[in-house]
């Protein structure tokens, strides 16, 4: 039985949305789970994404030789620095840009050897988030994990976040008896991790220009460029807004320097309740909603803790 065909586990039988994890120890269990993936989906007539980081990648189109030039290839370490852009800006821009009702297949690695602790928290919730984001759908996606660069939490998190896992070296598929993706939505939601903070401002909705502005002048103290400077004023912007709006008419934002990084930080009283939120694209339709969505598609990491007692959004840019 290939990929495309295999059951989901706990997920409803009739549900058309296929999320499989391939673990892979070496080049060869790699190529030996991704290839019979993408050439069975394109014989089927699917229209197949490839989204991984550059170095599978390569693996994966000179695998797939002359193949190659029906898949879309999508270099993951840039698309999906920010692993909340992930479901907006290239499952979801995929599978949306095709015929209603069109199946499609998409290999995507959002879990790679060198992601830091914030960025992997994200890419968990990401993963997770998957599942509520393509329910329904007709989609499979294929999400591979190496063996030998990740630790044993990371597997047992991939364990939990898909319902079904593929061993790339035998090919065999076993639903995860471990599934369990609310559980760990709820597990790394978790207040963020104390920081240096800079010059903070309280803001208003009188005083939300200030607010951008006060941003936009720390990010050229702190060294941004111009058009960094640029997204981090509409990140703070929308964020402000949103906590203004929805957080209990204010906020309060801080801003500082963190490897690298211009880090911006918004607090309100608010409480988000949907955990899609800022993960859905946008209709053409749709009048407003549209401020976290903006905030993962400039920002390069986006991290955020709500509960009754109010939310924090912090997000980088990079300098």
């Amino acid at each position: 039985m290939s990929v495309t065909e295999c059951r989901t586990g706990p997920l409803p039988a009739v549900d058309p949305f296929v999320h499989p994890a391939l673990f892979y120890a070496d080049a060869h269990e790699y190529l030996a789970g991704t290839l019979p993936f993408v050439r069975d989906a394109l014989a089927a007539g699917e229209p197949v994404a490839v989204a991984v980081p550059a170095e599978n990648l390569a693996l994966i189109r000179d695998g797939l030789g002359a193949d190659a030039g029906a898949v879309q290839f999508v270099d993951m370490r840039e698309a999906g620095r920010n692993p909340g852009r992930i479901i907006p800006g290239v499952l979801r821009a995929f599978a949306d840009a095709q015929p209603p009702g069109t199946r499609v297949s998409i290999v995507g690695e959002p879990v790679w050897a060198g992601r830091g602790p914030a960025e992997y928290a994200a890419c968990v919730q990401h993963e997770a988030l998957i599942n509520d984001a393509f329910r329904g759908r007709e989609a499979t996606i294929l999400c591979p994990y190496d063996t030998r660069r990740q630790a044993p939490h990371v597997i047992a998190d991939a364990h939990a976040t898909h319902p079904t896992v593929v061993r790339g070296g035998s090919g065999r598929q076993e639903s995860s008896r471990a599934y369990a993706p609310a559980d760990v939505v709820a597990r790394y939601n978790q207040p963020l991790p104390s920081a240096a903070h800079g010059p903070a401002f309280r803001f208003e909705e009188e005083s939300l220009g200030d607010a951008r502005h006060f941003a936009a002048d720390e990010g050229a103290r702190l060294g941004l460029t111009s058009a960094r400077r640029g997204d981090l004023a509409l990140a703070t912007a929308e964020l402000a807004t949103n906590s203004v709006v929805h957080g209990g008419g204010s906020g309060t934002l801080a801003l500082w320097a963190e490897d690298g990084h211009v880090v911006c930080e918004v607090r309100d009283r608010g409480h988000l309740t949907d955990p899609l939120a800022g993960r859905r694209p946008a209709s053409r339709e749709q009048r407003g909603g549209r401020g976290l969505l903006m905030v993962n598609l400039v920002a390069d990491l986006v991290r955020m803790h709500t509960g009754p007692g109010g939310t924090t959004v912090r997000c980088w840019f990079a300098r």
